[in-house]
């Protein structure tokens, strides 16, 4: 299984994922010219990352990702111990990860997709803070009382974590969100976790 990734991207979360399979696989990693380039179009048209090559068959989309992952080693307990509640719940916070989370993001990184006026920018984005604030509220009281997303280790702490790295880079206010601070702090130290982001460059 070979992913290709672009450092610090959503792609990082399926790095981790596939680091904590503990399984071979590759990673290609890719920058902005490469994503673009004709050899990485051949493999995905939309020149966006997360990839997977698996023998012939190619996937993209995270959350469709994560599932692959997840079933190709089950050993792993990405999706949970086998049971229908337990997949419903990793995948009731990787919906919550990648449909809410994620997309909250796009006003602050590319404004100019929501607002011709550049000078409404500044309000996009205070407007965005304030509703991922929210959200990442919202994760907070979930792990009021368990140490992972679903209350087990999954797919969907991998994807979370990579946006806590995001809301810290944009200015996200996450002060007084201490299981969300004790959350990062977990994930940092998970070996994991450390051996994706050296491989990314993001140590």
């Amino acid at each position: 299984m070979k992913l290709y990734s672009k450092p610090g991207a959503c792609s990082t979360a399926d790095h981790i994922a596939l680091q904590w399979t503990g399984q071979p696989f590759e990673v290609e990693l890719l920058d902005k010219n490469t994503l673009k380039a004709p050899a990485y179009l051949a493999i995905n048209p939309a020149g966006s990352v997360p990839t997977i090559v698996d023998g012939s068959f190619v996937l993209t989309q995270n959350a469709a990702i994560m599932g692959y992952i997840a079933d190709s080693y089950p050993q792993a307990g990405l999706g949970g111990d086998g049971s229908a509640q337990q997949r419903a719940e990793a995948n009731r916070w990787l919906a919550f990860v990648n449909s809410d989370v994620h997309p909250a993001f796009s006003p602050l990184f590319a404004p100019g997709k929501f607002i011709a006026d550049e000078t409404q920018y500044d309000a996009i984005r205070d407007a965005a803070r304030k509703r991922l604030r929210g959200l990442f509220e919202t994760a907070n009281r979930q792990l009021a009382d368990k140490p992972w997303l679903a209350g087990f280790r999954s797919y969907a702490d991998a994807y979370f974590y990579i946006t806590l790295r995001w809301a810290t880079g944009a200015k996200v206010d996450l002060t007084g969100l201490d299981n969300l601070a004790a959350f990062k702090t977990r994930m940092e130290a998970d070996t994991g976790v450390q051996a994706a982001l050296t491989a990314e460059g993001l140590n």
